[in-house]
């Protein structure tokens, strides 16, 4: 018969009654599923039953309270053990717990925040950690308040790099209210981790990195209960608990064993483990609440932003614009800023010195850089997170995850194609906008010119998603007027007329250059019309369409991007259903190198001159 109980204020038996009950619902969802990772969970269940039973402060009828702790499942794979803890809190029900992984589900594989009580989607090894120190950067430096983060990690990931970039900014930081749980259970997917059992390895590496290291047997629950306690009271560092585990604790037959790692335990083993660990019971926990009296400091009333403005003679880089523009957002006080150590080339710099204490700088650690921005948004903050454009792809699992996430942020990349000249194909975003549309939920951004690309930038603050903008090095001519109205999913039609003849589509450095072709075109008589297409994902299909009709599907797209997946790639998929189009696509075809920006861009054929030719013989087809 099952056990029914409820405590609130508990003793270490009720934790290790609790823990194998966390093994046992484990293994009975897992096994109904026909998958999922029953025995690393089991590894790490007592370590939970301790956290929950007596530490983790959650009002679980309130998930969005600003006081609430943050535990946060970096091995995400340990999902069934999420799902029964949500059962041992009583936010689900056993039944609920038992539709694990069928289609239709919010008990999913791996847990995402389409459960309320899951800040982010993980899965992808390495990550949890990694936000867990931007939610923790809130805490300490913006909402100040007490609330902790619990991070619970899988030994397999602290083979990531990304690992040791949060345990590194978090000793920087010095986030005392952030503690690691490492689950050390030494046996990963395919036979031993990297150092096993080593536990004086994972210690003195956290030690050189500015942390807190607690070593334990993580199945004593006396030592566990000390090891919690001290990460509380640990006040000028951040905590990582080391804690040696047995995958598959619980049940002798499967015990450290290798060959077990995400299989489902048939239906008979599941029955003599469930026999072994006690049987069904169903105790549950009244975890503490968060403290009552702890607010969040409210800040100054937000006043619309005064966004800078530019006149026509004006010749002012898109990237200095952004930085501009983004000070002006200082007024809102949900914006920060955040940069991976080129901020003076991004000019995110200028926030940094307008609100330093809302800038975090991040230095050359792209996935910590855009890992801050999720834990950020997971706070209700709108972080705008900056670097070279081709430096974003160090962190392209975690801008995909971030997808998953449902995460609001925003990614502005500097210094894209071959326009920036002399540093050469290392630095040359190239491939950027066809990632960033590849992601679930993305905006894509590239404006052209100072006025342009501060709208946007405003535009970014208010809009839900993964919000990418590119920009420019180069200075090039101010197009728009400061009262120039843009908006996500828009064009703009700079030159039209009754007769055109071929429409030219450019974004960002190439607009200009289709500008000047289209004035040499007139000279030789050939109308062309030109679209900004600044809003690359989603784009504006109603204008595409109209001008493919009045110019009988004659389109030059050009691009400083490679031809995968860049404006060309929306352009035709906005065209798909519509009758056949003659697209010419003038994009970066090979690799590029060292040069001047008006030479490479002539080498790539997507200067004003290739345009010309491309358009004359385009406009004298039939």
């Amino acid at each position: 018969m099952a056990v029914t109980e409820t405590v609130t204020s508990t003793d270490l038996e009720f934790a290790r009654q609790l823990g194998q009950q966390l093994r046992v619902d484990s293994i009975r969802c897992s096994t109904a599923a026909g998958s999922g990772h029953p025995t690393s969970s089991m590894s790490a269940a007592d370590l939970i039953a301790v956290l929950i039973a007596r530490y983790l402060q959650y009002d679980w009828s309130k998930p969005k309270d600003p006081n609430n702790d943050h535990l946060i499942y970096s091995k995400g794979h340990a999902s069934p053990l999420c799902y029964a803890m949500f059962k041992a809190v009583g936010a689900i029900t056993d039944a609920e717990l038992m539709t694990f992984r069928r289609f239709g589900s919010r008990l999913q594989g791996h847990p995402t925040p389409v459960i309320p009580w899951v800040d982010v989607a993980t899965g992808s090894l390495g990550q949890g950690l990694p936000i867990g120190v931007g939610v923790a950067l809130a805490g300490q430096y913006l909402d100040k308040l007490p609330y902790h983060v619990w991070v619970l990690c899988g030994d397999s990931e602290l083979a990531e790099g990304s690992i040791w970039e949060a345990i590194d900014k978090a000793a920087h930081y010095q986030l005392a209210n952030l503690t690691a749980i490492w689950d050390i259970n030494r046996l990963g997917q395919r036979g031993e981790t990297e150092y096993g059992w080593s536990l004086d390895t994972y210690r003195r590496r956290v030690e050189a990195f500015g942390c807190h290291p607690i070593v334990i047997d993580g199945h004593d629950l006396a030592s566990i209960d000390r090891a919690f306690g001290e990460a509380l009271s640990n006040t000028g560092k951040p905590t990582v608990i080391i804690a040696k585990t047995v995958k598959g604790k619980g049940f002798s037959e499967i015990e450290n064993k290798d060959g077990w790692h995400g299989r489902a335990l048939p239906p008979d083993m599941a029955e003599r483990a469930i026999k072994e660990l006690g049987g069904i019971r169903n105790l549950k926990v009244k975890t503490q609440k968060p403290e009552r009296s702890a607010a969040p400091k409210k800040p100054a009333a937000a006043v619309e932003p005064v966004m800078p403005t530019y006149k026509k003679e004006d010749k002012v880089a898109t990237r200095k614009a952004y930085g501009d523009a983004l000070v002006a957002l200082g007024v809102m006080p949900d914006v920060v800023a955040m940069d991976g150590e080129v901020s003076n080339s991004t000019h995110a710099d200028e926030f940094a010195k307008a609100y330093p204490d809302r800038f975090f700088e991040m230095w050359i650690a792209e996935q910590q850089l855009v890992a801050t921005a999720v834990g950020m948004s997971v706070r209700g903050y709108k972080p705008f997170a900056s670097t070279f454009a081709a430096f974003f792809s160090r962190a392209y699992d975690f801008v995909r995850m971030a997808g998953i996430s449902q995460a609001n942020i925003r990614l502005v990349g500097s210094h894209a194609g071959v326009e920036i000249g002399q540093d050469g194909p290392s630095q040359m975003a190239l491939e950027d906008l066809a990632s960033m549309r590849a992601i679930h939920s993305s905006t894509v951004l590239y404006p052209c010119d100072p006025n342009q690309t501060a709208k946007l930038t405003r535009i970014m603050a208010d809009t839900p998603g993964i919000v990418f903008m590119r920009t420019t090095r180069g200075a090039y001519p101010t197009l728009y007027g400061p009262n120039e109205s843009f908006k996500v999913g828009g064009s703009k039609v700079l030159r039209q007329s009754a007769k055109d003849k071929v429409t030219l589509i450019g974004a960002g450095v190439t607009l200009h250059s289709c500008l000047a072709a289209a004035d040499a075109l007139a000279a030789k008589k050939i109308p062309a019309r030109v679209i900004d297409l600044y809003s690359v994902k989603p784009v504006d299909v109603k204008t595409l369409r109209e001008s493919a009709k009045a110019t009988r599907g004659r389109l030059i797209v050009v691009e400083d991007h490679y031809p995968e997946g860049g404006l060309a790639g929306a352009v035709l998929e906005a065209l798909a259903a519509d009758p056949p189009v003659r697209l010419v696509h003038l994009a970066v075809r090979e690799l590029p190198t060292s040069g001047k920006p008006e030479e490479l861009m002539n080498a790539a054929g997507i200067s004003s001159k290739q345009i010309v030719a491309a358009a004359t013989k385009l406009a004298a087809s039939r």
